[in-house]
Order: C-alpha cells, then sequence, then structure tokens
C-alpha cells in the first residue's frame, strides 16, 4: 500500500495485497468475537500491572524488606523496559507474524508474574518486574496492530471503542484492585495475588490466542534493523529515566544532561532511519507524510500528559487535601471509571460515523467538567464530599472515554499495513513517553508548592492550580484532533464481529 494513503481525508481503496491481509477464509463471526476478547485482554493486563502494584506497595515493603529505593523500581522498572522496547517490539510482530509474537510475549509476562508472586526478596521481584515489562513491550503492540488488520469499515470503530473501554477502566481499577486483593490476604497470600491472578489469565490468552487470532505480517519488513532497534532504545532510555527519576533526586545536572544526550541520540536514529528508507527500516518514516497520523500521535502523547498529570495530583488532593482514606479515595476512581466507561459505550455504537468531532467533543466534555471541578474545590473547600463530586469526576471520565478509541482508529487509519506493527509500537511509546512527561510536570505545578506537606490547605490550593494545567492539555489535544479526519468510511470489505 504506497505512503500516499496517509493523507488526512480517508478515502476508499483498493483492495490490498494479500501479503498485507490476515486469512479470513476460515473466520467467522464467532472466532471474530473471540480473537477481539483474547487481545483486549491482553491489554487489560499491561494497564492493570502498570497500577495494580502501587496500592500493594506497603504490603510489599513490610513483606520483603524493600528499601525506599527498592520501591520505586518495582514500578519504575516496569515502565522503563515497556517504553524501551515498545517500537522493537510493533516491528517484530511486522516481521514474524503479529499473533506469534503476541503469544511469545503473553508467554513471557506471565512465566514473570508467577516469579513476582513467589518472589520472597526485593532483587528477584524487581528483576521480574523487568521480565514483565520486557513480555509486554512485545505483546501489547500487537494488539492495536491486530485490530488494525483484521476489522473493517463499522466493525473496526466497535473494535476499537472497546479498546478504548479497556484502555479506560484498567487505569484507574488498577489501584482498586491492587488494594482489595491485599486486603483480602487470599490463602494468607498478603500482596502476592496481585501478579498470580496473571497466571490464569495468561494461560487462556496464549491457548485461544493460538487458536482463534488469524496471523498477519508484512512483506517487506524482513528483517530487524538492529542498529536502529540499539538508537530507539538508547533515546527512550535517556529521555525517559530522567523524567521518571528527576523529581526524587531533586533535578541534578545529571537529568539535564540525559535529556540532552536522549535528544542527540534521537536525532542520530532519524538521521539513521533515512538511510533505510529502502532497507527494512525500524520505523517507515512515510508514516509522518501525512497529517493525520503524525496528528494522532501528538494527541496520544498529550493524552499520556494529562493522564501522567491528573491522575498523580487528584490522588494527592483526595487523600491529602479532603483527608479521604484510601479506600474512599479509590471510591472515586471507580466513579470516573463508571464515567470513562459510559463515554467508551458512546463511542462504540456510533462505530466511526462522527469521525474526529467525537473525540473532539469528548476533550471538551472533560475540559467543562475540570473547570466545573475546580470551582467546586475551590468554593467548597475542606467541606467537598465524595457524594458532592460525583456528577464533575464522573463527566471528567466520560469525556476520557470518548477520546481513547477514536484516536487511536483514526490515527492508525491509513496506516499500510505492512508498518501497523511499527505504527502501533510508536503509538503505545507516545502514550508511555506522555506519562513520564506529564508525572514530571507534578513537580513543577504541584510538589514545588507543597513542599511534600500534608497541610490539606496546601494540597487543594496546590491541586486547583494544576487543573489549568490540565486544562491546557486538553485544550491542545482538541486542537490537535483537528489533524484526524472529519468522516470515517469502510476501506474495503467487511469483516463482521
Amino acid at each position: 500500500m504506497p505512503s500516499p494513503a496517509l493523507g488526512n481525508e480517508p478515502q476508499h481503496t483498493a483492495e490490498p495485497p494479500a501479503h498485507d491481509v490476515p486469512d479470513r477464509s476460515p473466520t467467522t463471526p464467532r472466532t471474530a468475537r473471540i480473537a477481539l476478547v483474547v487481545v483486549l485482554v491482553a491489554e487489560l493486563m499491561d494497564i492493570l500491572d502498570q497500577s495494580v502494584v502501587l496500592t500493594a506497595l506497603p504490603a510489599i515493603q513490610a513483606s520483603t524488606g524493600a528499601g525506599p529505593a527498592a520501591v520505586q523500581w518495582l514500578t519504575a522498572g516496569y515502565s522503563l523496559t515497556v517504553a524501551v522496547g515498545l517500537i522493537t517490539g510493533g516491528r517484530l510482530g511486522d516481521i514474524h507474524g503479529r499473533r506469534k509474537i503476541l503469544l511469545i510475549g503473553t508467554t513471557v509476562f506471565t512465566l514473570a508474574s508467577l516469579l513476582c508472586g513467589i518472589a520472597t526478596g526485593p532483587g528477584v521481584l524487581i528483576a521480574a518486574r523487568v521480565i514483565q515489562g520486557a513480555g509486554v513491550a512485545v505483546m501489547i503492540p500487537q494488539v492495536l496492530a491486530t485490530l488494525h488488520v483484521t476489522f473493517d469499515g463499522e466493525n473496526r470503530s466497535r473494535a476499537f471503542g472497546l479498546y478504548g473501554a479497556v484502555l479506560s477502566l484498567a487505569s484507574v481499577l488498577g489501584p482498586v484492585l491492587g488494594g482489595v486483593l491485599t486486603q483480602l490476604d487470599l490463602f494468607g497470600l498478603s500482596w502476592r495475588p496481585i501478579f498470580l491472578i496473571n497466571v490464569p489469565v495468561g494461560l487462556a490468552v496464549i491457548i485461544l490466542g493460538g487458536k482463534f487470532i488469524p496471523e498477519s505480517t508484512a512483506q517487506n519488513a524482513n528483517r530487524l534493523d538492529l542498529a536502529g532497534m540499539l538508537l530507539s532504545a538508547l533515546a527512550v532510555v535517556l529521555i525517559i529515566f530522567p523524567l521518571t527519576e528527576g523529581h526524587s533526586h531533586h533535578w541534578p545536572l545529571w537529568c539535564f544532561a540525559m535529556l540532552a544526550g536522549g535528544l542527540a541520540v534521537l536525532g542520530g536514529f532519524l538521521r539513521h532511519q533515512q538511510r533505510r528508507q529502502d532497507d527494512a527500516p525500524l520505523v517507515a518514516l512515510s508514516l509522518f507524510r501525512g497529517k493525520q497520523f503524525s496528528g494522532g500521535l501528538t494527541s496520544q502523547l498529550m493524552l499520556g500528559l494529562l493522564c501522567g498529570l491528573f491522575f498523580t495530583t487528584w490522588t494527592q488532593y483526595l487523600q491529602r487535601g479532603l483527608d479521604m482514606s484510601p479506600l474512599m479515595a479509590a471510591a472515586a476512581f471507580v466513579l470516573l471509571a463508571l464515567g470513562e466507561l459510559a463515554g467508551a459505550t458512546t463511542v462504540m455504537k456510533t462505530a466511526g460515523r462522527f469521525g474526529r468531532r467525537l473525540p473532539q467533543a469528548g476533550a471538551l466534555i472533560a475540559l467543562g467538567s475540570m473547570v466545573a471541578y475546580g470551582l467546586q474545590a475551590a468554593s467548597r473547600q475542606a467541606d467537598l464530599t465524595l457524594l458532592a463530586m460525583t456528577v464533575p469526576v464522573m463527566l471528567i471520565g466520560f469525556g476520557l472515554g470518548m477520546v481513547g478509541g477514536p484516536l487511536a482508529d483514526l490515527s492508525l487509519a491509513k496506516v499500510p499495513h505492512e508498518d501497523a506493527g511499527s505504527a502501533s509500537g510508536l503509538f503505545n511509546t507516545a502514550m508511555h513517553l506522555g506519562i513520564a512527561l506529564g508525572t514530571a510536570l507534578t513537580a513543577l505545578v504541584f510538589f514545588s508548592t507543597t513542599g511534600g506537606s500534608p497541610d490539606s490547605a496546601i494540597n487543594r490550593d496546590a491541586f486547583t492550580g494544576t487543573l489549568w494545567w490540565a486544562g491546557g492539555t486538553l485544550v491542545s489535544m482538541w486542537a490537535l484532533m483537528y489533524c484526524l479526519p472529519k468522516h470515517t468510511k469502510a476501506r474495503y470489505g467487511s469483516f463482521n464481529a
């Protein structure tokens, strides 16, 4: 499929070459539905495991004797490994088959989860988390790539709507699940079930995925660009590591040196990719010729930044600013999740008929709800209750739930099938980089005001100030979505799900 297909406005295209499309001949609506569930469960495991550990950290620390640095690396080690490997993982799927690489990644993730669950010391647990991240890095790009090459027309939009729902729910329910499983202390295992639960789920994904997910590869991606892989991994490490660690170390000089080095390596990576465009590059730069993918990728970066900024500071506000218990704070996250589910369900029912207008409307709903929430927080101060904030919180969730699925669908809609894995890896990397940027931004817009103080009034004021930044991010995201198409049309055929 030629690169001009990456223009901004959607067009009907001819039937793509056979090597770009999975074998659909034996596929039925039933098997398509099962395949969809399987890949979405794989996505669910990744998102949950990014955050499920957060509420279990005190129990893990008490059980294993982990120090502050070790506790930090239980999350940072996982996230950094995922971010480093996403681009390479996506290209591996293009070369060796997306189903095959997804199942390999799931196997690694499942075995690492078992190792996490039986670990007795912090060193083994951190190593197992890093291995988990490596499994996810090759597993997750295959989710979007498989949806992209398997479903068409309205079924594709519904599939991406479900993807958005899973993404939204998992991101806020992870801490809730971690707290519940730890509190239940199943079989006297304390925090260990948060990892062990992945074992039966992972086995189900491996068995059902091998049977029902259609295989797809790219004809022109016949070997891996090793130099590009190393340069991209190094650039991601040099950029994300200081953004993740900078605040806890009070932003020493080495953080800025690493960032500068990361940008320099990124420039070297891009020059290397330019020279390799006709020789199996890691990233097809033709993806960026049309503003649809570039604008969507940048919007995804903004969405990640918003999540990193808002969720980090909102947790502090609920527990320190309003003196809520962890359980009450978890209930607030549930309200947000219910709103996101409603928004994602609305998107799914539209089947992509409204193009960019739907995610743009979601961004505006979230923006208006954040303004209302900020005014409510400023006027009610310490008297703001969970019941009183229910409407604005659920509306924030509703708006965000309308963004994730359509943004992925419209951004990847015209990506040639042979570059689906590479594009998916880039898209997921943008989210992880955005979260790292958003988390780093909290040091400037929230913690610089609170200074780590537990004082309720200081934390409330810092949070309401943060909402201005969150609102600005939503405005930027809304504007960037003008790069997405106004309308969507079925590209070819139909694949009932």
